[in-house]
């Protein structure tokens, strides 16, 4: 084939003959291998998050079909079969919009230590019990309107008669379970 006159370009009306740099060019953005990498490590983890997941907490998460069937497939599986298992679920995360899913995950992770936090208190709240006097009985009660003045003096009198820790942590137990 014969090669074209360089005027070619001059006569044919649809060619633009504006430099490039004049034309509206596209922002590129040019991402290293290595933010790839780090990013393709960072979905494989939120997978594996996912996989450790319980059924009950996984029904919270805003996943697709495709992508649940992967998580409870690689919650069956052992070993090198689940680690391919979780690259894939990576794979599939790719193609998915990760925010809301972060944010399920997030909410749970807070719920739990919430529910940590609250346990805790209680926890103190019971051995001002047993160490205290009245007046932690009087706040109790003004908390917990509910509470049996009565039943909680009986269940402390208990706890402090014991001297084995065995039976302290029980009557302690039994208290917190009021």
């Amino acid at each position: 084939m014969a090669k074209q006159p360089e005027e070619w370009h001059y006569l044919n009306p649809e060619f633009d003959n504006t430099p490039l740099e004049e034309e509206e060019e596209e922002e590129i953005i040019w991402v290293s291998k290595s933010e790839i990498k780090r990013d393709a490590e960072a979905l494989k983890k939120l997978g594996t998050e996912l996989v450790e997941l319980s059924a009950q907490e996984l029904e919270r998460v805003p996943l697709d079909e495709k992508l649940l069937a992967s998580i409870k497939l690689a919650q069956k599986v052992q070993r090198e079969a689940r680690r391919r298992q979780i690259q894939y679920i990576g794979k599939l995360l790719r193609n998915v919009d990760e925010e809301p899913i972060r944010q399920a995950l997030d909410k749970l992770k807070n719920r739990h230590n919430q529910q940590i936090l609250v346990l805790h208190k209680l926890e103190d709240l019971r051995t001002r019990l047993i160490d205290g006097g009245n007046e932690v009985i009087e706040e109790v009660v003004a908390l917990y309107p509910m509470a049996d003045r009565q039943q909680l003096r009986t269940l402390i009198r208990n706890a402090k008669k014991r001297k084995k820790p065995i039976n302290r942590q029980n009557h302690s137990a039994y208290c917190f379970n009021i």
